[in-house]
C-alpha cells in the first residue's frame, strides 16, 4: 500500500487547522497540526519530517516568515505558506525566504489540497526533470552534477532547494538563449503564468543570490525587462 502523504499545518487558528485536517485526511493525507512555531523546530531537531509543510505567515511568537528559514536550515521539503488575501509583500518574502507556493486566507480545503498534491508532484518530478539532461553541465566555474543533483562553484557546495536546482538546470541547458517568465514557470512549477505572479521572479533571484554568496562576482543570469531569462554561455 502507497504511504500517505504526511502534512505539517502550521497555523494558530485551531478552527480553521481542525476543518483543513479534516477534509486533507478524509482525502488520503496523514495531517499534524502545530498551533505555535517553536513546537516545529523542536520535532525538526528531534528529526521529524513531514511531506510537506503548510505555513502561515502570521503567527504569535515565532511568526511563519521567522520560521521559514530555519525549517530550510533542516530541510528542503515544501512549504506552502499561508498569505493574508492581497498582501503581496508576505507572498514576496515567503518565496525569498524558499517557500515553494502561497495560498491566500480563507482558503478553500478543496483549493489546499490540490496545491499540495500539485507542489508535491512537482517536488518529486524535479530530480527527474534534471537528470533528463545528458550530461553534467558547467559553466562559470560552476558544475551541476545530474548524477547527485549537487552544485558547487570553484569545488565549493551549493545549497539549493529543489526548485532552484531545476531553475538553474533549465537556465544553464539552453545557455546562451532566451527563457520567457512564462515558458519558465510552466517547466519549473507546471503551471501558467498568471498576472503579478513573481514566483519564478524569486527563485531565479534566490538563485542568483547563493551563486554571489559563494563567490561568482559576475551576474551571469541577465534578465530581459518584460520578456524573461539568459544564462550567459561565455
Amino acid at each position: 500500500m502507497e504511504k500517505a502523504l504526511s502534512v505539517w499545518l502550521i497555523d494558530d487558528d485551531t478552527e480553521l487547522t481542525s476543518l483543513l485536517s479534516e477534509y486533507l485526511c478524509h482525502n488520503g493525507l496523514a495531517c499534524e497540526i502545530f498551533n505555535l512555531g517553536a513546537p516545529v523546530l523542536t520535532a525538526l531537531k528531534q528529526g521529524k519530517l513531514p511531506d510537506l509543510m503548510v505555513l502561515d505567515v502570521m503567527m504569535p511568537g515565532l511568526s511563519g516568515l521567522q520560521l521559514l528559514p530555519s525549517i530550510r536550515s533542516h530541510t528542503d521539503v515544501p512549504v506552502i505558506m499561508l498569505t493574508g488575501r492581497g498582501e503581496e509583500i508576505d507572498r514576496i518574502l515567503g518565496l525569498e525566504l524558499g517557500a515553494d507556493d502561497y495560498i491566500s486566507k480563507p482558503c478553500n480545503p478543496r483549493e489546499l489540497l490540490a496545491r499540495v498534491q500539485a507542489v508535491s508532484r512537482r517536488y518529486n518530478a524535479i530530480p527527474q526533470q534534471v537528470k533528463k539532461a545528458q550530461q553534467n553541465l558547467s559553466f562559470h566555474g560552476i558544475a551541476l552534477d545530474l548524477g547527485t543533483l549537487e552544485c558547487t562553484y570553484m569545488e565549493q557546495k551549493i545549497e539549493l532547494t529543489g526548485i532552484e536546482l531545476s531553475v538553474l538546470s533549465e537556465l544553464m541547458k539552453h545557455s546562451g538563449q532566451l527563457i520567457s517568465k512564462a515558458d519558465l514557470t510552466e517547466r519549473i512549477l507546471h503551471r501558467k503564468l498568471t498576472a503579478y505572479d513573481r514566483s519564478i521572479d524569486v527563485h531565479v533571484s534566490r538563485v542568483r543570490q547563493k551563486l554571489k554568496q559563494a563567490g561568482l562576482t559576475q551576474d551571469i543570469i541577465k534578465t530581459v525587462r518584460g520578456q524573461g531569462y539568459q544564462f550567459i554561455a561565455a
